[in-house]
């Protein structure tokens, strides 16, 4: 498969998942990282996901416009792993302050996901792109809490439109719920 789309729920496996399925197809690897360290938990969770991907790999930093980014920093890679489309999808959001228009939010968040469609089409590398399912749960009781929650939701569905497979973690279980022939 060309293109992977993983989600799930917090902890559910998907970045240990998506390391296991490029690990399979071997060097070279890049993997785009889109977590900002905003404060001291974050700034340690970036550092344990650093220690968990091997040495070889290639980490490309990336917190905004990654399909251009991936573009520019391919080089030879044969898979690239994208960890995470939530964490992309927060730092748009952030550049927002709260009374901002939810459409002007929404325009940027699709602008970004069509970027990363136009990189995986006109690549030749395996694409392996980790996002988070939540929209599960309860309505957030904030504005732009939902506001994320629906931008999210909307860019996971663009995604799953394009790619090849989609994998459902449950667990650490993957259920494969969309597989291209």
């Amino acid at each position: 498969m060309k293109s992977i789309l993983i989600t799930g729920g917090a902890r559910g496996g998907k970045s240990t998942y998506a390391q296991e399925l490029a690990l399979k197809t071997g060097p070279p690897v890049l993997f785009v990282a889109t977590a900002e360290a905003g404060d001291a938990d974050m700034a340690r969770r970036i550092k344990v996901h650093r220690k968990s991907r091997p040495a070889a790999w290639t980490t490309l930093e990336a917190q905004l416009h990654i399909g251009r980014q991936i573009t520019e920093n391919i080089g030879q890679a044969g898979t690239v792993i994208i960890d995470c489309i939530t964490m992309l999808v927060n730092n748009i959001i952030q550049q927002y302050d709260e009374t901002a228009d939810a459409s002007q939010i929404e325009k940027a968040v699709l602008a970004e996901i069509e970027e990363l469609i136009k990189c995986i089409e006109y690549s030749d590398a395996r694409f392996i792109i980790v996002t988070n399912e939540v929209g599960l749960g309860i309505v957030p009781a904030d504005r732009i809490s939902r506001i994320y929650r629906d931008l999210l939701g909307k860019a996971n569905q663009m995604l799953a439109n394009h790619v090849d497979e989609v994998i459902f973690m449950v667990a650490g279980v993957p259920l494969t719920i969309k597989k291209r022939a």
